[in-house]
């Protein structure tokens, strides 16, 4: 991809760049004063509200394939959604510890925390970005369970999201067609289907031991967004089953033990955290996988840790070094 551009390590070049960038962030994150961070909960969330409401005002905004997902200052761009990913962990984490066993009550302790969810959710759908919208909303149920909601609770909001989110893509062209896409790719495979068909053909490509490193034939202009949201495709045609199932259990391992320092935390903010960040993680690796081998329809998520991009690379890194802050003490 970085031909289009005239070099063909442009992304590479770009991807150390946020490494290095996300490296500060781990290493701030693993020395921050948690205690200072929780006190800090309602300005993180407000600034990172403010951005994301940044992206509606006129020049600021940066579309990109039919979204609005991006803030555009001169010589750089950011997704504060990516931000707000976070500022809601950090939020639910801190209401959660405080509310205690009055999460078990509907009107007084998860009604306003679903209020503010509805109205963060609300504003991404609308940029629109229904993956992240979708993501958020799966962390928040996540962390809803492990602090005591009542499961009727939280079954009965499911479901009434659930439908929500099929009416609403009956009203939106382009979700329609995404959905249309992942019922039958085959029907209109240059056009609505192209883009699973594409990630399908990379996956079964590989079969058991991959073409190789490097040796992919999708990625050349065929498969779209290989680089970010389908590269789990691309590295399934290079590295094979094994690469994909390597992959899948360095995940799983990383998951576990997140958990484990989420159980062991020493007070219930920095475990809920801890919990928050991981599921935040798990969640964003299963979509990403089920959207690459339609299992669900696609979204515009990235797979942590593997996919370009700045924001999430930097915010990953941060959430790392949280949960090595978490561990250590």
């Amino acid at each position: 991809m970085g031909l289009k551009v005239g070099d063909s390590f442009y992304y590479l070049k770009r991807h150390i760049l946020y490494l290095m960038t996300g490296f500060f962030a781990f290493s701030f994150a693993l020395n921050l004063d948690l205690n200072k961070l929780k006190k800090s909960t309602f300005p993180v969330l407000g600034v990172s509200l403010f951005l994301l409401l940044l992206l509606f005002v006129p020049f600021f905004g940066k579309s990109l394939g039919g979204a609005t997902r991006w803030l555009n200052f001169y010589f750089f761009s950011f997704q504060p959604s990516e931000l707000v990913k976070f500022a809601m962990i950090l939020f639910l984490a801190s209401s959660l510890s405080q509310l205690k066993d009055g999460i078990k009550d509907f009107v007084k302790g998860l009604l306003p925390l679903l209020v503010i969810l509805g109205v963060v959710a609300g504003i991404i759908i609308k940029q629109p970005d229904m993956g992240t919208a979708l993501s958020i909303m799966a962390t928040s149920f996540l962390m809803f369970f492990i602090a005591g909601a009542r499961f009727v609770h939280l079954f009965s909001i499911f479901l009434a999201g659930g439908s929500a989110v099929f009416v609403l893509s009956f009203f939106s062209a382009y979700r329609l067609k995404r959905l249309l896409a992942f019922v039958d790719p085959w029907k209109d495979p240059l056009g609505i289907g192209f883009h699973i068909i594409q990630s399908l053909l990379a996956v079964g490509s590989g079969g058991f031991f991959g073409l190789g490193l490097g040796n992919s034939r999708q990625k050349f202009y065929y498969l779209p967004q290989q680089y970010a949201d389908f590269i789990f495709a691309v590295l399934c045609e290079e590295l094979g089953f094994i690469g994909a199932f390597a992959l899948i259990v360095l995940f799983m391992i990383f998951c576990f033990r997140g958990a484990k320092i989420a159980a062991g935390a020493k007070d219930p903010f920095s475990s809920l955290l801890a919990f928050g960040l991981i599921s935040m993680f798990f969640v964003q690796t299963a979509l990403n996988i089920m959207v690459v081998i339609a299992l669900i329809p696609t979204t515009g998520i990235p797979l942590p840790f593997v996919s370009y991009g700045g924001t999430t690379t930097i915010v990953n890194l941060f959430a790392v070094g949280l949960l090595a802050n978490i561990s250590r003490k």
